[in-house]
């Protein structure tokens, strides 16, 4: 579980690090980021819109968000068989799970960012 103190730490000296940077890997640095960085705000709208697992793709997850969408559609197929009890409970589980990534999405994608940064500064490093 990600711990807020500690993903603060990390992008607090990956900061040190990047101002410690020549002015012109600085600029290729930020150059790099601006394209690759991604957006709490964005990561959140997905996950409360689209409780099937978007915002997964939207950090590049592809199997984590291929398997929310499975479940949210077995979850609206079993209840279209008429099983409503079983659809209901998976999609109540799916939804409590992507709940947790809602409130906690500044935390994720700020961890997200911080290994985008990271390798970026790896990159410049060599």
């Amino acid at each position: 579980m990600l711990k807020q103190s500690e993903v603060n730490a990390r992008e607090e000296a990956l900061r040190l690090e990047i101002r410690e940077l020549p002015d012109e890997k600085r600029k290729v640095f930020y150059e790099r980021a601006e394209k690759k960085l991604k957006d709490p705000d964005t990561f959140a709208v997905l996950n409360y819109l689209f409780i099937a697992g978007l915002h997964h793709f939207y950090l590049g997850r592809w199997l984590r968000g291929l398997a929310n969408l499975a479940v949210f559609f077995a979850s609206i197929y079993l209840m279209y068989l008429g099983q409503w009890q079983n659809g209901f409970i998976l999609f109540a589980i799916i939804t409590l799970l992507e709940l947790y990534a809602l409130f906690r999405s500044q935390i994720i994608v700020k961890h997200y960012n911080n290994g985008i940064s990271k390798n970026i500064l790896s990159s410049l490093q060599d």
